[in-house]
């Protein structure tokens, strides 16, 4: 199972997922107290380990906004949180910007509608931030590969495999008293990597 690590802010968060080599790492551009600038971003970005993918998290923001990053290497994925359409993600699209689609989950109709706007993932979630899980068991109606978000952390890990996720998305189950802990990074994400081995995924 794959397993991205969000909302890394300070320099040591970089220097934490590094040592742990999660396989992608966020940066929030939405509002939340993550917030980085987009200089800040950059900065981070320059020192993330090569293979760890970055990903830009945001929120109706304008698509200027979110290319501009991806061509300065800060991001090379989109993560969609608001009312962006199949429009707007055709345009990422044709600048080269992966998606992901995030979609608030309160009933197995959010599950079956989650799919019209063409992005390359999507991401189930509680409704973005919020840190409370959903109730899986709607994750039954989900196909393709999906990210799984919302309240994930080292108590309950081992469980998303059996919803079918593709990936796991943590950020505050990543932290102690809000900000990165370096032994809960590194425990969630061999957790992540040895139930892959013992799944077979690639």
């Amino acid at each position: 199972m794959k397993i991205k690590i969000c909302g890394l802010s300070r320099e040591c968060d970089v220097e934490f997922v590094n040592e742990a080599l999660p396989d992608y790492a966020g940066f929030v551009f939405a509002e939340s107290r993550r917030k980085v600038s987009p200089g800040r971003a950059r900065a981070l970005r320059s020192a993330l380990a090569p293979g760890i993918v970055p990903v830009g998290v945001f929120r109706d923001q304008d698509l200027e906004a979110i290319t501009s990053l991806y061509g300065d290497g800060a991001i090379d994925v989109a993560q969609l949180h608001g009312n962006e359409g199949a429009e707007f993600v055709d345009a990422l699209k044709d600048q080269g910007v992966a998606t992901i689609k995030a979609v608030s989950v309160s009933g197995a109709e959010d599950v079956e509608d989650a799919y019209g706007h063409g992005a390359d993932y999507v991401m189930f979630d509680s409704g973005g931030g919020t840190g409370r899980q959903f109730d899986w068991s709607l994750l039954s109606h989900a196909r393709g590969r999906f990210f799984l978000a919302g309240g994930i952390g080292v108590h309950n890990l081992r469980d998303v495999p059996g919803t079918g996720a593709f990936a796991a998305d943590v950020s505050s189950g990543a932290e102690t008293d809000g900000v990165k802990d370096r032994d809960k990074i590194r425990m969630l994400v061999d957790e992540a990597h040895s139930l892959a081995s013992v799944k077979g995924d690639s």
